[in-house]
C-alpha cells in the first residue's frame, strides 16, 4: 500500500514552469476538514426543519434531503479518513521501528 505525501518541487505544463513552495500541509490526513464539514450539513439539516411547511409547499423538501444525505455521507467519509490516519500511523511507525512499547527488537 502506497500512502505517500511526496509532490514534485515543479510542474512543467505546455512551455511554462510552475515552482512548488515547500509548505507543509496544514491537515494531511483530513479528519478535521470532514469533521467540520459533516457538522455543517447537521447544521444547515436542523436549521431547515422548521421552515418544513413553507419548503413543502414550494417543492422544495429536497433541500432537507440533500442535508441530511450530506451528513451521512460526511459520517461515512469520516469513518473512512480515521481508519486511513490509523493505517498510516501505523506504517510511519513501522518504518521508524517503534511501536507503542517503545523501540522495536533488531
Amino acid at each position: 500500500m502506497d500512502l505517500r505525501d511526496d509532490q514534485p518541487g515543479k510542474h512543467e505544463i505546455g512551455n511554462r514552469t510552475f515552482l512548488v513552495a515547500d509548505v507543509e500541509p496544514l491537515d494531511v490526513d483530513g479528519v478535521r476538514t470532514v469533521e467540520v464539514g459533516t457538522g455543517v450539513w447537521l447544521v444547515a439539516f436542523v436549521a431547515l426543519l422548521p421552515f418544513y411547511g413553507e419548503l413543502q409547499t414550494q417543492g422544495r423538501t429536497w433541500w432537507l434531503w440533500t442535508c441530511l444525505t450530506g451528513f451521512g455521507l460526511g459520517l461515512l467519509g469520516l469513518e473512512y479518513c480515521r481508519r486511513r490516519r490509523a493505517t498510516r500511523r501505523e506504517l510511519d511507525e513501522q518504518a521508524h521501528g517503534t511501536t507503542d512499547d517503545g523501540p522495536a527488537a533488531p
